[in-house]
């Protein structure tokens, strides 16, 4: 798995939220990386002034028994995952979040879905996260499986022509190859494409191409779209087990139903469709894609990705 040396786990401490504070200690274990938890909470009004230190306790308090059944799931000694629990209270959770990334340096934020019995798609504070957070952002949904058996799958557009886009694909594979080496051990990348004129083609009276044609037309785009995902795959220098899915669909559509069907754990792409542009940031597909996700989500953004968020 990629090297993350600082992880900042979001917390609101209240529930539980033991399966993503389980991925975020397996995941600095893996990595060697520091692991922090960031308390987020509203602010006590000031007619309750004399209750904010057993509210800050409790809240503390909530967190360190989390840790506590977390250590002991993953047979770890406290010294050997040592974590600093900072408590935040106040409005507009998102942009703290976020301005502590950039202050601190955090390579890697990890929150448990909000609302944990919501099946599909994410709510406010994880899309602000998932368009604003400069690094990269998971969010976890409960994983029943043991740890030998969880799948992993990354979406790739293999389209992008060099720069920043090319860049994060690459990074995408590269990071994905170690997440399911640390898994099943099978990387699996799914990648979509379209041809927007074949329905023209075959319903325009006017043009006279059949539908053999269309056919062998339709096959040779799909086979250029192969082909540079092959290349991909290859200059991103990932060895070990690759399950490819190739499909001639609606990346909107076919994901979703992919990762129903085959029981995907954790899905990793990126969410950005320009970098280097403050306030734009996330692409119709990609939201449209997130609406529908019911797995753990793993979220990159290109590496000159401004975020709006001022420090």
């Amino acid at each position: 798995m990629q090297n993350f040396h600082k992880i900042l786990f979001v917390s609101h401490a209240v529930g539980d939220e033991s399966d993503g504070l389980m991925q975020a200690a397996s995941v600095a274990r893996s990595s060697g990386a520091e692991l922090q938890v960031e308390i987020v909470c509203p602010a006590l009004p000031d007619e309750f002034d004399e209750y904010r230190e057993a509210y800050i306790d409790g809240l503390r308090g909530h967190v360190l028994g989390t840790l506590t059944k977390v250590r002991g799931n993953l047979k770890l000694e406290e010294a050997s995952l040592p974590v600093a629990i900072a408590v935040e209270c106040g409005s507009n959770p998102a942009e703290r979040i976020i301005r502590r990334v950039q202050g601190e340096d955090f390579d890697l934020v990890i929150k448990s879905v909000e609302g944990g019995n919501q099946s599909r798609g994410f709510r406010a504070l994880d899309m602000e996260l998932l368009r604003k957070c400069p690094s990269p952002v998971w969010l976890c949904r409960p994983i029943r499986r043991p740890r030998a058996e969880i799948n992993v799958l990354v979406a790739v557009d293999p389209e992008c022509e060099g720069g920043a886009a090319y860049d994060l694909a690459i990074r995408m594979l590269r990071l994905s190859r170690g997440l399911a080496d640390s898994c099943s051990g099978t990387l699996h990348v799914v990648s979509c494409w379209e041809y927007d004129v074949d329905s023209y083609l075959r319903q325009h009276v006017s043009i006279e191409v059949s539908n053999e044609e269309i056919d062998r037309i339709i096959e040779r785009a799909g086979s250029r779209h192969r082909g540079r995902l092959d290349a991909l795959i290859h200059a991103a220098g990932i060895g070990g087990p690759v399950e490819i899915h190739h499909a001639v669909a609606s990346a909107e559509r076919f994901i979703p139903l992919l990762i129903e069907e085959r029981g995907f754990d954790i899905l990793v792409m990126g969410t950005v469709a320009r970098s280097g542009i403050p306030g734009f940031l996330m692409g119709n597909t990609a939201e449209n894609i997130l609406r529908k996700v019911s797995c753990s989500l793993l979220a990159l953004k290109p590496s000159d990705f401004v975020s709006p968020v001022k420090p």
